[in-house]
């Protein structure tokens, strides 16, 4: 099947071999888990629970989105904007530059066409209709973050890739060329061409893998984005870590935070932050502007879809957080202060027998059915 991906070889296998995060087989986390991270009285969910458990795991409609293409054509006055376009695809506009994070535009974070997760509602804008992108930023090779129908359409465009070191070898077997694909370890940068615009790989604590023997056979990492004005972090996936720390001290204070808070679970507490975790993640990183990502997009655990945001919305205020939550394809300035509605809870609200459904920018197929759980996150 093409959307597994390839495993690496040659000159690329050797590079990753010579990491201090490769473990003979494979690559590790090298920080200790915390002590009680994961909840070891808490078993973790079973095939069965994660195709039928849970209650509220999907909205019972889609959620309220936002086209952001006119608001695209201003030049952000502060020199940096981020807009979510659900999960963990993010564009951020810094210093001129637009890059993308994690592009997932399928219909399912799985390998198969016919199975898996399907979104709660397409993407707000088509990728067709994105404008010029000039790095895509790749954290590490889950389906939900490293999606192949994805990639085939940004085959397309001349744009170059930074991502973690060994999953150049999926991007290559998906037709990118080698010449447009930059692997980074931990702490290694990247200067994109075009602006003095650096991109760091930096830790996190999760694992990798898209078939059932290839886990760990490709790197993880956090993003660090620095300008000469701004400087964004970007967790990808990741349990809590005190290598936060060594993060903020090498590269804080931030201007954006962007954190994973949503499919998770006690027994994950060390590959996964969720909303509790992520405000701690966010004190170690020494705050700033946080835009919550990792949700409202597919089911990957057995929580509400709502959970999360609900979650930060009671917690935030006692941590002192400044939480962003803008709607889908919202785009927004963290310099211009927060933004703190609580628009989700539109969507399972009654509707008024008179009202229609509030409008939801389409980028595809309206009529997608409601999502699967599949174990690949």
């Amino acid at each position: 099947m093409k959307s597994l991906g390839e495993r690496a070889s040659g000159l690329r296998l050797e590079r990753m071999r010579a990491s201090p995060r490769w473990a003979g087989d494979g690559f590790r986390n090298m920080h200790p888990i915390r002590p009680g991270l994961r909840d070891t009285s808490v078993r973790a969910p079973s095939l069965s629970e994660f195709l039928c458990g849970g209650g509220r795991r999907v909205p019972s409609r889609g959620l309220p989105a936002v086209d952001p293409r006119q608001r695209w054509r201003d030049v952000p006055d502060s020199g940096l904007r981020a807009t979510w376009l659900g999960h963990s695809t993010v564009l951020i506009e810094i210093e001129g530059l637009r890059l993308l994070t994690d592009p997932v535009w399928g219909p399912r974070a799985s390998p198969s066409r016919l199975a898996g997760p399907k979104r709660f509602q397409p993407v707000p804008v088509a990728l067709r209709s994105l404008p010029p992108i000039d790095a895509v930023l790749l954290s590490h090779d889950h389906y939900d973050h490293l999606d192949y129908p994805t990639i085939r359409e940004l085959v397309r465009l001349d744009v170059p890739f930074v991502t973690s070191l060994g999953v150049g070898a999926h991007l290559e077997a998906w037709g990118v060329p080698a010449q447009r694909i930059t692997e980074l370890d931990w702490w290694e940068s990247h200067t994109l061409a075009k602006a003095e615009v650096t991109v760091t790989a930096a830790p996190s604590q999760h694992f990798s893998g898209r078939a059932l023997k290839d886990r760990n056979a490709t790197l993880w990492s956090s993003l660090v984005i620095r300008s000469a004005r701004h400087t964004v972090f970007f967790s990808g996936d990741t349990g809590l870590t005190s290598e936060y720390e060594t993060i903020r001290t090498r590269f804080g204070p931030f201007d954006l935070v962007m954190l994973e808070v949503g499919a998770f679970h006690p027994s994950w507490g060390d590959i996964h932050l969720g909303p509790e975790h992520a405000l701690e993640a966010l004190a170690l990183l020494g705050g700033g502007p946080f835009l919550p990502i990792h949700w409202g997009t597919f089911s990957l655990a057995i929580h509400d879809w709502d959970q999360p945001p609900e979650t930060l919305l009671s917690l935030a205020p006692k941590a002192g957080a400044q939480l962003l939550m803008p709607r889908l394809g919202e785009p927004v300035q963290p310099a211009h202060g927060h933004l703190l509605t609580p628009w989700w809870r539109e969507v399972d609200a009654p509707r008024p027998q008179q009202s229609a459904a509030p409008p939801v920018a389409q980028a595809g197929d309206s009529k997608l059915p409601k999502a699967m759980p599949w174990p690949f996150d």
